[in-house]
């Protein structure tokens, strides 16, 4: 083998491995909310690492989320934000600085939350599953119908984790604990 080319080998590899494309790393995150009634819901959400340190995170900025919802342990149904469609409900904001996601305001506001529901909960498609939190609640739409017995108060905190969690939230943060009082109770 001639002399120069031995020599050129080891650097042209250097080189190309210099210029190659490289691989961008994600966050994977996991949340287990608790509403009343004895329904429950799971969620994971993948974002790019560069952006759990944004100050607060939208539906644009994440690569993947999934919510699945629970009755008493029992599979209600799920969706994907890769079903999203035009008219789908799609609104979400999170805090990674915090872990949280922002609860509590008007709908479709900073602190509030849509993701295949909307301030009504009844546009989560039949079938369909979908969460929303709002003013009034946190709350869920299965097969397009409002759960009101899943509402909980809408400032409940509901927070993330790298923990896996489980349909009952029981290896999970505690993410949700009292339901909304009807008046008179």
């Amino acid at each position: 083998m001639p002399r120069n080319a031995a020599c050129t080998t080891p650097l042209f590899a250097v080189l190309i491995a210099a210029f190659a494309p490289v691989s961008a790393t994600a966050a994977n995150l996991n949340f287990c909310w608790i509403g009343a009634g004895g329904y429950t819901m799971t969620g994971r959400m993948q974002l790019p690492d560069d952006q759990m340190h944004a100050p607060i995170v939208t539906q644009d900025d994440v690569t993947r989320f999934k919510i699945s919802g629970y009755y008493q342990g029992k599979f209600l149904g799920a969706w994907d934000m890769s079903q999203a469609a035009a008219g789908t409900t799609w609104h979400m904001r999170f805090d990674p600085q915090q872990m949280a996601f922002l609860t509590g305001g008007s709908f479709q506001g900073p602190h509030s939350q849509g993701w295949n529901a909307n301030g009504d909960v009844i546009d989560c498609g039949s079938p369909g599953f979908g969460f929303n939190s709002g003013n009034y609640a946190q709350d869920i739409c299965v097969n397009g119908t409002y759960i009101q017995a899943s509402s909980i108060d809408p400032a409940t905190p509901l927070m993330a984790t790298f923990s896996p969690v489980t349909p009952d939230c029981s290896t999970a943060i505690l993410t949700s604990k009292s339901p909304i009082r009807e008046s008179g109770d």
